[in-house]
């Protein structure tokens, strides 16, 4: 497929991302409007989605924003509608929003692990019900889950992390079968990426270490943004099941 018709493929596609207001959720956002689509920006600081949509409009691009808080299934439904009312479809589903407190399990932080699993799992699976019917209705879409090397890695402190990142990837391929051959799902997994994520660990010194040791090099988030369109612009037969993207230097994990 040539560039043009690539951009072609993308233009006026309504595509709504989790976790839009900062990192990778931002990227796609501001790349996929810059190809022609039209996003739908959700998350919890909608001050900083303003900032966003702000500026996309002012670039030429299409952008409206909605108070998303991915634990209540609900308000995901009422994102999925909100795109539907302001642009007419829902083409594309982005499941960005995550969040990474490490922490070593004798720890005990069972706070934490609640939250990895009601963002990270719950989050992903209140935006497949809020976005599959719509997809099935038009018999076409595309998920876009956004997991992380974790979804195929474990180590020490990030145990309940990567069980989270492993249970979206079984949920995709799930989905995958089970859903019409015009509705697609794509698994992307970043390997160290520039985000607010590190941020989430409670303890100061892990969080020290795990900015040292894993995220020394690190991807630019338009890297995944990338990855993302990618999948996207395919030909309607063509689904793109998973894409693993690391920086270079990122071996051992």
């Amino acid at each position: 497929m040539n560039t043009a018709n690539q951009n072609l493929s993308m233009q006026n596609k309504v595509v709504l991302i989790s976790g839009a207001s900062s990192g990778i959720g931002e990227a796609i956002a501001r790349h996929l409007a810059a190809k022609g689509a039209r996003v739908v920006l959700g998350a919890r600081r909608t001050d900083r989605l303003e900032i966003i949509k702000q500026d996309i409009i002012a670039k030429g691009g299409a952008a409206a924003v909605f108070s998303l808080d991915v634990t209540d299934a609900e308000n995901f439904k009422a994102f999925a509608a909100f795109a539907l009312q302001t642009f007419g479809s829902v083409d594309v589903m982005v499941n960005n929003a995550g969040v990474m407190p490490l922490s070593m399990l004798n720890q005990y932080k069972v706070n934490e692990w609640h939250q990895m699993i009601d963002v990270n799992i719950k989050g992903v699976l209140h935006g497949i019900a809020a976005a599959l019917p719509h997809f099935e209705a038009n018999n076409s879409g595309q998920f876009i889950n956004i997991t992380s090397v974790g979804d195929r890695w474990v180590g020490p402190t990030s145990s309940v992390y990567s069980a989270t990142k492993f249970a979206v990837r079984a949920l995709s391929d799930g989905l995958r079968q089970e859903v019409s051959d015009k509705i697609r799902v794509t698994v992307v997994a970043p390997g160290a990426t520039e985000s607010e994520l590190a941020n989430g660990i409670s303890d100061p010194e892990l969080r020290k270490a795990a900015v040292e040791q894993f995220r020394l090099n690190t991807l630019p988030a338009e890297a995944i943004a990338r990855a993302a369109a990618f999948a996207i612009e395919q030909p309607e037969d063509v689904d793109v099941n998973e894409l693993v993207v690391r920086p270079t230097a990122q071996k051992s994990f």
